[in-house]
């Protein structure tokens, strides 16, 4: 069983050194990972929805270009992993097949929330237990406490150094410029 691990640990590690090696809190980083093309994508994305996104976390999140940001933005925290669990569980909750849903549990569970998993996320004891338990029977609920747990860390910790940071700054000036 541990060489099986192994594999998944070395993977984390090159990741984790191909992000030391790239790590930039700048505005060239954010456009390197937009949906779709950097120019046009500035283009189309206004100050005002950027402003927009100061108004509250869950803002940010449901704009694809704010979503990119603070993508960008965890990635040189090294705590990307809180925003994939998340988006992960939010995929989980459109699952309509009970095939495939024991699976991407399992597969959830596996990659975020056991111990040791490749990209683990900061939940308590209680809350990781309670979702352990929730794998006997897995259902499109079984990750809400953990979900909201990292959610509300990502929205009481690294939201506010988002809004300050140079990925945000930068970014806003970029949309104010093109209107000057």
């Amino acid at each position: 069983m541990a060489a099986l691990l192994i594999p998944w640990r070395n993977r984390g590690m090159r990741t984790r050194l191909g992000c030391l090696s790239h790590k930039s809190d700048s505005y060239n980083d954010f456009t390197a990972i937009l949906p779709d093309k950097p120019n046009r994508a500035l283009k189309r994305l206004s100050t005002e929805e950027a402003t927009r996104w100061a108004d509250s976390f869950d803002v940010l999140l449901s704009h694809k270009y704010g979503l990119a940001a603070f993508r960008a933005f965890l990635k040189t925290e090294f705590s990307e992993e809180n925003l994939e669990f998340w988006l992960a569980c939010e995929d989980f909750k459109k699952t309509r097949s009970a095939a495939k849903l024991a699976s991407k549990a399992q597969r959830i569970f596996e990659e975020f929330i056991d111990v040791q998993a490749p990209r683990e996320v900061n939940i308590d004891f209680q809350t990781r237990e309670l979702t352990r338990r929730n794998m006997q029977e897995p259902s499109l609920s079984c990750f809400d406490q953990a979900q909201g747990k990292v959610h509300s860390l990502m929205e009481k910790d690294s939201y506010p150094r988002f809004l300050r940071s140079k990925i945000y700054t930068d970014l806003l000036s970029q949309t104010q410029r093109r209107l000057s």
